[in-house]
């Protein structure tokens, strides 16, 4: 899929070049190979200057794991899971496996959830009749990683700070609500399809809070002044964020962990990502400049926002579009797309922050079920796919409408 992606980019922006060199406009080709150098060095730059916070935000992960941030979560919502899987028994390894993903996903640990993840979907296949067919824990457990709620994007807030955000954990509290949408609704259109029993008392319990809780942080914000909003906002997300880093340290305390070697630890993790996503960032990056200067990307948002103001609607959101095609299909492409998008309008713009907003809003549902659906031979995959994209289509839906309600 990303091969495709990335071909299509360099093809169809020399299809948009060719055409616009019939018109005239002969000076696209030296725009063309001009971007490819420069986007060529931004990765660079950007990738670089990624390695501090990586190792910084790698670090505190690491303690928050060890100290037992993780078995937290799970124990948390050990018993809402265990509802939403009925086909599971109590105390077989796959119950175990979804509750600590689960539980890594909120925290954003990607390199703990992938394995968890995996090894749940082994054991679920255990449990499956039929081989070769998706089982309905199977599906749930599949779209609830598509769209589960990251508690803290830090990728996202890594990418924001080199970018030149001036506050980069701004869109803390817009990407939480924003993925709880996501979330909630790819559970009740899967819990359709399943007919899961959401009457349950426990299940209504951890919904109907978490719910309340989501609406009254719209509420409130939504009454507020725009420049209080805002300023609330910053503060009550920079709160949060300290929070839990001293939560996750207090955790390694009391269990007697040493806090600087797991820093240490997972910084290094840190550098390690950051210096190896240096040629995929290159690729994504060089074929997005390579069509955005061709005029292509540019055609097509002003296609969407002539279509956009017919309708009468605020045609801003489209800047950020591109983010939100792109994010079913590939993460490293939607991640370029978000990069492109701050480096063309600004990290602090509307189109900026509503990029960054749908990059954490969702996950990228084509590969998540190609890895976890693959790794178990999954061959029938049900209502799995629509599921998935209901899902992302409510996340980025809500992404748009609370990056209206914050910064509109």
């Amino acid at each position: 899929m990303l091969n495709r992606i990335w071909t299509f980019f360099f093809l169809g922006g020399f299809a948009a070049a060719i055409v616009r060199a019939l018109f005239g406009h002969t000076e696209v080709w030296q725009e063309m190979v001009a971007s490819t150098f420069d986007m060529a060095e931004t990765a660079f730059k950007i990738s670089l200057g990624l390695t501090g916070v990586m190792c910084l935000w790698l670090g505190v992960m690491r303690i928050g794991e060890k100290g037992g941030a993780v078995d937290l979560l799970a124990r948390l919502f050990g018993p809402l899971l265990r509802r939403l899987f009925p086909g599971v028994p109590q105390g077989h390894p796959a119950a175990g496996g979804i509750v600590m993903n689960m539980a890594a996903n909120m925290l954003g640990l990607d390199n703990a959830a992938t394995p968890l993840g995996l090894k749940a979907m082994h054991e679920l296949q255990d449990l499956n009749p039929d081989k070769t067919t998706a089982s309905d824990d199977m599906i749930l457990f599949m779209v609830i990683n598509t769209s589960a709620v990251t508690v803290l994007p830090v990728t996202i807030f890594t990418y924001r700070a080199q970018m030149g955000a001036a506050d980069p954990t701004d869109i803390f509290l817009p990407v939480l609500i924003a993925t709880f949408c996501s979330t909630l609704v790819g559970l009740l259109v899967t819990s359709f399809f399943q007919k899961i029993r959401l009457w349950d008392p426990v299940v209504l319990g951890y919904l109907g809070g978490m719910t309340l809780l989501v609406a009254g942080l719209v509420g409130y914000f939504g009454s507020l002044e725009r420049e209080a909003m805002e300023t609330q906002s910053t503060i009550l997300a920079n709160f949060l964020i300290l929070l839990v880093i001293i939560g996750f340290m207090a955790g390694g305390i009391r269990r007697r962990i040493n806090l600087y070697e797991a820093f240490v630890d997972g910084a290094k993790d840190g550098f390690q990502v950051a210096v190896g996503i240096i040629p995929y960032l290159v690729a994504m990056l060089v074929a997005i400049g390579v069509f955005r200067a061709s005029g292509a990307l540019d055609l097509v948002l002003d296609g969407g926002r002539a279509l956009a103001g017919g309708l009468g609607l605020d045609a801003r959101f489209i800047d950020g579009l591109p983010t939100a095609l792109m994010k079913p299909l590939s993460g490293s492409g939607a991640r370029g797309m978000m990069i492109d998008t701050m480096q063309t309008y600004g990290a602090d713009s509307f189109a900026g922050r509503l990029a960054s907003v749908i990059q954490g809003s969702t996950e990228t549902t084509f590969y998540v079920l190609a890895v976890y659906f693959g790794a178990v031979g999954i061959r029938r995959t049900r209502h799995a796919v629509f599921c998935g994209l209901t899902a992302d289509v409510a996340g980025i839906t809500a992404a748009i409408l609370v990056s209206y309600l914050f910064w509109g």
